[in-house]
């Protein structure tokens, strides 16, 4: 694999590449341009499987650069960017939803820690009516106040439904507890009464901060050519400016906090109508840019995947669970490892968390296996394969990509996995399953 970290001489053009841009490195199958007048990141990925084409606007901003008192403004913007500008409005007939559904796309758009991405997956012809509406909205948000409350309605109604699932209740709760500092303290959608007082001019701040192309990166993939979509870029993107600077700094907001190292073991508990328990382990982890990040996610198989996981031997097949999964997701800043175990009926937290402790501890006293890791390996690349089926599904990994920190991680996904071994494992184990650095959480039926 060729990546050109540095920008390209003219000669390393790609033929036929738009004047309007500088290339500057590929990686993956996918070329990456930047827009010279406003510096958008532009990804182009041309495949040809199939007559479409999805376009992913992604900013970097999320529920990390929230203020306190105002949890929650990412989702809200999601939400109202959708309500339209003067061009694309419901009043005029010509809607953002109408105008993209009547020509086929798939339209929606979605928000988590570090990013918030809008896309469309189209037939390849209607490609520019995306790129208009797109560039359109990023600067030409109408933002009115009958449209924040008809929609401040909406993400209460979406916010009172997540409280019914103890699940997602009980991962908040972990998530809060372990993160004091830091903006992971906050959910995605907001505390409820951040959501119910957020004004108007609040999430106008809050747009004029963070949505400018300087804090963008258009992503490009399907049954298209290299010239016709970066002019079309061009055509609709070049007149925006670059935007005041790099997001929340550059608007006298603060930038996230660090997370204070952690001293001891945290613990939560979930009191809520239901049927069987659950548990959460949380162990503060690395960020997802690091190498320490791939050892993990080879020791999240190795631990919850399948029936030859640790977990599933140890726990499930013994009647303790019905199902134990660990997860580390690649974050911008340092996150949680997670292992979460639902309970099997008739039996308790004590039982089911003292077997966790028991399969942590062998891999942070033994390690892990050679045959662990090729399985585990195996499963990681499945996994990938199977994501990459198609323009929308490359263009949702690249875009959690991007909210890592960097777009490449995409392509060198497969080889990083390939790099791990046992030993790495073993010391990524040691080093993060930390009793001290990691936040319990129960739930309780009650």
């Amino acid at each position: 694999m060729n990546v050109q970290t540095d920008a390209a001489p003219a000669a390393a053009q790609p033929p036929a590449a738009h004047d309007a841009f500088s290339f500057v490195k590929e990686a993956g199958g996918i070329e990456e341009y930047r827009l010279d007048s406003n510096d958008l990141q532009v990804l182009l990925m041309q495949q040809a499987a199939a007559p479409v084409a999805c376009f992913m606007l992604t900013y970097r901003v999320g529920s990390r650069h929230e203020r306190t008192g105002l949890t929650g403004a990412t989702h809200m913007l999601e939400h109202l960017m959708f309500k339209g500008t003067e061009r694309f409005n419901a009043r005029d007939g010509t809607s953002i939803f109408h105008t993209l559904q009547r020509v086929g796309a798939r339209v929606n758009a979605s928000t988590w820690f570090d990013r918030t991405n809008y896309y469309e997956l189209l037939p390849k012809e209607h490609l520019p009516t995306a790129v208009e509406i797109e560039a359109d909205r990023m600067r030409g948000l109408l933002l009115r106040p009958d449209d924040v409350e008809s929609e401040r309605t909406v993400i209460l109604n979406e916010h009172d439904q997540g409280q019914n699932d103890p699940f997602r209740n009980l991962y908040h709760a972990v998530w809060a507890a372990a993160f004091t500092a830091h903006s992971y303290h906050h959910p995605t959608i907001g505390w409820r009464p951040d959501i119910e007082r957020a004004s108007p001019e609040d999430l106008r701040g809050f747009y004029d901060a963070f949505y400018w192309p300087k804090n963008a990166t258009a992503t490009i993939i399907g049954d298209v050519e290299r010239e016709d979509a970066l002019g079309q870029v061009a055509e609709h993107f070049g007149g925006i400016d670059r935007g005041p600077g790099d997001g929340a700094e550059a608007n006298g907001q603060a930038p996230a906090t660090r997370e204070p190292e952690q001293r001891g073991e945290r613990r939560v508990t979930v009191r809520q109508q239901g049927q069987l328990g659950a548990l959460l382990m949380g162990y503060k982890g690395p960020a997802g840019r690091s190498e320490d990040a791939d050892a993990l996610a080879v020791l999240a198989r190795i631990l919850a995947s399948g029936k030859g996981s640790r977990c599933y031997r140890r726990l499930t097949d013994r009647g303790l669970t019905a199902e134990v999964f660990a997860m580390i997701p690649r974050l911008h800043d340092p996150g949680l490892f997670s292992l979460f175990a639902f309970l099997a009926p008739e039996r308790t937290h004590d039982e089911v968390e003292e077997a966790l402790d028991e399969v942590v501890r062998d891999v942070k006293e033994h390690g892990v296996t050679d045959e662990e890791v090729a399985r585990a390996k195996r499963q990681l690349k499945a996994q990938e394969a199977f994501g990459r089926d198609g323009p929308f599904s490359i263009a949702a990994q690249v875009n959690e990509a991007i909210a890592a920190g960097d777009w490449t991680l995409y392509a060198q996904f497969m080889d990083r996995i390939e790099r791990v071994t046992p030993e790495d494992v073993h010391r990524a184990a040691k080093a993060y399953l930390d009793r001290e650095q990691r936040t319990v959480g129960r739930y309780v039926p009650d």
